[in-house]
C-alpha cells in the first residue's frame, strides 16, 4: 500500500488502499472493501466514490438490475476499470525479440516473436525494437497514449537507472542500446532489466520457484547467467551484475560463461575427435554440423542412446560445477534450468544431480527444470510490468484524473 498511497499524494491513504485491495478483489462491494483495508464504511465508501469519478473502478449494475436479487437493499458492486491502458514487456535477447502486448491483470493481447541480426550496431538495433513495438501495439489496437508500463529484459548487467555498465568488446552496450532513454516517452514507468533477473521473477510468480524464499533462475542455453533470490528478495547490486556469468570463465572445468548448448557441441565434438564416439554413428555424424543441435543431442540419449549418454554425463559434470558455485556463494534452495533448452535437459539434470553433492560443503539445492520454456524471460517481463502498474502508473494516472477534477 506504501508506493501505491505516495503515487496518489499526501492525505490519500485511504484512496491508495482501496486500490490496492482492487487489483486482487475482483468484484466487490463496500462491505468486502472494509473487511480487507480496516477502513471505517465511510471512509471506505469515500475511497470508492473518489476512484469511480476518476474512472479508475466502475460501478457494475446492482445485483436487482442484473436479476439476481430478490428483496431489500443491493450492495453496491465495483470492479477496477477494464479500459486503464496495457502493459508491455519485452525479451530482447542477443538474436531474439519478443514483444507481449498485455492487459494490466491477466489477458495478454498480442505476443510478437522474431530474430535479431547480431551484428546489428547499437543503433540498428535500437532501431528495430522500437519498430516492433510500434508494429505489436499497432495490432492490439492501441497508441502509446494507453502504455502504462514497460519491462525489457536484456541480456546485460542493467543498473536501476536501466544503464548497462561498459562491456570489453561493447556487448552489454549493443544489447542494451540506450533503451531507457529510447523509451522514456513511451509510458510513465519504464524498467530495463537483467534478463536472468526477470527468468527468476517468472519462476517465483508462475513457475518451479512459487513458494520458495531462496532459488537461483540459470537462464544456460547461450550463456549462463542467473536471477538470484535470498530471502525472498531479488539481489540487484551496484550494476545489477548479481549473478553475471563472467565468473565462470574463471572456474576450473567449465571455462566460460557460454552455456548448456556451446557445451553439448564442444563434448559431441571433443569425444568423436577422440574417439570415443565412432564417427560414423548418429552423433559423430552430428559433430560434422556447423552448429550441433543441443535438442538431438538430448533427445538421444532420453531415449538411451549410449553416445548421447556420455556427452549429457559429462555436460552434467560441467554443470554440476556451475551449480557447485551458485550453491557456495547463494546457498539456494532451488536451482532452476531456465530457457528453451529446459524442455530437454533432463539427462543433463540427472548427471549433475549425481555429481553435485561432491562440489559443496553446504548441503546442495535442489535442481530442477524450468517448465516455461523459451518464454521464461518475456514471462518475467509482463510480470514485472504489471507490477509497476499497479504500483507507480495507475496510482499516478489516478493522481492526475483527481487534479483534473479539481
Amino acid at each position: 500500500m506504501t508506493e501505491v498511497s505516495a503515487g496518489l499524494g499526501t492525505g490519500r491513504a485511504s484512496v491508495g488502499a482501496v486500490l490496492d485491495f482492487a487489483w486482487t478483489a475482483g468484484e466487490f462491494t463496500a462491505t468486502e472493501v472494509m473487511a480487507g483495508t480496516s477502513l471505517t464504511r465511510s471512509t471506505a465508501i469515500d475511497a470508492v466514490d473518489t476512484l469511480v469519478s476518476a474512472k479508475i473502478l466502475r460501478e457494475l449494475p446492482n445485483a436487482r438490475a442484473a436479476g439476481a436479487y430478490r428483496s431489500g437493499r443491493p450492495a453496491r458492486r465495483f470492479v477496477l476499470s477494464p479500459d486503464l491502458g496495457v502493459v508491455i514487456g519485452v525479451d530482447a535477447g542477443d538474436t531474439h525479440l519478443a514483444v507481449t502486448i498485455a492487459d494490466p491483470l491477466e489477458f495478454t493481447l498480442v505476443s510478437h516473436r522474431t530474430q535479431l541480426d547480431p551484428t546489428h550496431s547499437p543503433a540498428e538495433r535500437r532501431a528495430a525494437i522500437l519498430e516492433q513495438l510500434a508494429a505489436a501495439l499497432a495490432e492490439a489496437g492501441r497508441d502509446r497514449d494507453d502504455v502504462l508500463a514497460i519491462c525489457v529484459g536484456v541480456a546485460a548487467p542493467v543498473d536501476r537507472d536501466g544503464i548497462s555498465p561498459p562491456h570489453p568488446d561493447g556487448f552489454w552496450e549493443r544489447t542494451n542500446p540506450g533503451l531507457a532513454a529510447a523509451l522514456s516517452d513511451w509510458a510513465p514507468v519504464v524498467e530495463v532489466k537483467n534478463d536472468a533477473l526477470l527468468a527468476a521473477v517468472a519462476e517465483g510468480s508462475q513457475g518451479a520457484a512459487i513458494g520458495c524464499r531462496d532459488y537461483v533462475a540459470l537462464l544456460a542455453g547461450e550463456r549462463f547467467g542467473g536471477g538470484v533470490v535470498v530471502d525472498g528478495h531479488l539481489l540487484h547490486g551496484a550494476h545489477g551484475g548479481v549473478g553475471e556469468g563472467v565468473v565462470f570463465d574463471h572456474i576450473i572445468g567449465v571455462g566460460s560463461a557460454f552455456g548448456l548448448s556451446y557445451a553439448l557441441q564442444d563434448e559431441v565434438r571433443a569425444a568423436v575427435s577422440s574417439g570415443e564416439i565412432a564417427r560414423d554413428g548418429f552423433i559423430g555424424r552430428l559433430a560434422g554440423a556447423r552448429r550441433v543441435d543441443p535438442r538431438a543431442v538430448l533427445a538421444l540419449a532420453a531415449d538411451g542412446d549410449a553416445d548421447a549418454a556420455l556427452v549429457s554425463s559429462r555436460v552434467g559434470e560441467t554443470l554440476s560445477r556451475v551449480v557447485g558455485v551458485l550453491g557456495s556463494m547463494y546457498d539456494p534452495a532451488r536451482v532452476i534450468i531456465c530457457g528453451a533448452v529446459a524442455e530437454s535437459i533432463e539427462p543433463v539434470l540427472s548427471a549433475a544431480r549425481r555429481v553435485l553433492p561432491s562440489q559443496l560443503h553446504l548441503p546442495a539445492p535442489e535442481l530442477l527444470a524450468s517448465s516455461l520454456g523459451a518464454e521464461v524471460v518475456s514471462l518475467g517481463a509482463v510480470a514485472t510490468a504489471r507490477r509497476a502498474a499497479r504500483d507507480r502508473a495507475v496510482p499516478l494516472l489516478a493522481e492526475r484524473r483527481l487534479a483534473a477534477r479539481a
